[in-house]
C-alpha cells in the first residue's frame, strides 16, 4: 500500500493535469492530496529514490546521445589533419581535448594530461584548438594553429605548451617573446601568419564541430568513445581510459 501510494505521488508531481481531470471529486482529491503529503513528510526518501532514478535515466540519455554526436563525427574528432597528434600516434586509445589557454581548468588539466600521456605510454592525444575566452584567447590559438602550419609538428608542441604555463597578458609582443624562447626558426613568418584563411578555416571548423557535439565550455575531452564536459583528476581520467580498454 505505501509503494502504491508513493507511486501515485510521483504520479501526481510529474503528471498534475491528469489528476486534475481524473473522476475523484473535490472532497476526494483534497482527501487523497492530504494523504500523499503526509506520507512524504514521513517517508521523504521515496523522493529521494524517485529523484535518484530520474537522475540515472537522465544520464544514461545523454550517455546514449553523446554516443550518437561522437559516432557521426567521429572522422573529423579522430582523423582531422590540421590538428596537431601528439603521445602515441599508434595508441590503442585516443584522448580530444578542446581546450583554451586562457582557461584556469585547462591550465589546471594540463598536468595531469602531461601525466596521464607519458606514463600511460599507449595513448593517443589529440588537441583541438577551441578559443572560447575572449580576443586574446583567439590570438593565443591563433598564434598556435600558425607555429603548426609554418614550422611543423614539433614547434608546435613546444609552444603549444609553453602556452598553457604563460602568464600575463595575450600579446603580439608576449608572443614573439614566447616563440624566441621556445626557438621558432622563425618568429615574425608564424605571427604574421596567425590571421591567414588557413588559421581561421581550423579554429571555425573547431567551433563548428564542437557545437554539433553540444560543446560549450572547456576542457572537454573525448576520450575514445566517452565525452567529458569539464576538468577530471588524473584518477578519474585512468579510471576512463582503463574502462574503454576493457569495453
Amino acid at each position: 500500500m505505501k509503494k502504491l501510494i508513493a507511486t501515485t505521488a510521483l504520479a501526481l508531481a510529474l503528471a498534475t493535469p491528469v489528476f486534475a481531470q481524473s473522476k475523484l471529486s473535490d472532497a476526494e482529491r483534497t482527501d487523497f492530496r492530504a494523504e500523499v503529503r503526509a506520507y512524504l513528510m514521513e517517508n521523504p526518501e521515496v523522493l529521494m529514490e524517485a529523484i535518484a532514478v530520474l537522475e540515472e535515466r537522465r544520464n544514461d540519455e545523454e550517455a546514449n546521445n553523446d554516443l550518437a554526436l561522437l559516432a557521426a563525427n567521429s572522422d573529423e574528432i579522430l582523423n582531422d589533419p590540421a590538428s596537431w597528434v601528439g603521445g602515441n600516434p599508434d595508441g590503442d586509445i585516443t584522448l580530444v581535448e578542446f581546450m583554451d589557454y586562457r582557461c584556469g581548468y585547462c591550465k589546471k588539466a594540463f598536468e595531469k594530461v602531461s601525466e596521464l600521456i607519458k606514463s600511460d605510454g599507449n595513448i593517443r592525444f589529440v588537441v583541438k584548438e577551441f578559443p572560447i575566452l575572449g580576443p586574446q584567447s583567439e590570438m593565443a590559438s591563433r598564434f598556435a594553429v600558425a607555429v603548426l602550419q609554418v614550422e611543423g609538428a614539433e614547434a608546435y608542441e613546444k609552444a603549444h605548451d609553453a602556452l598553457m604555463v604563460m602568464k600575463g597578458d595575450v600579446t603580439n609582443e608576449s608572443l614573439a617573446t614566447l616563440g624566441a624562447e621556445v626557438g621558432l626558426k622563425d618568429v615574425a613568418a608564424v605571427v604574421a601568419h596567425m590571421d591567414a584563411p588557413e588559421v581561421t578555416s581550423v579554429i571555425e571548423a573547431n567551433r563548428a564541430l564542437a557545437q554539433r557535439l553540444d560543446i560549450n565550455g572547456t576542457p572537454t575531452f573525448v576520450i575514445d568513445q566517452t565525452l567529458v564536459r569539464g576538468y577530471v583528476p588524473l584518477d578519474g581520467m585512468r579510471q576512463i581510459v582503463e574502462g574503454q580498454r576493457k569495453g
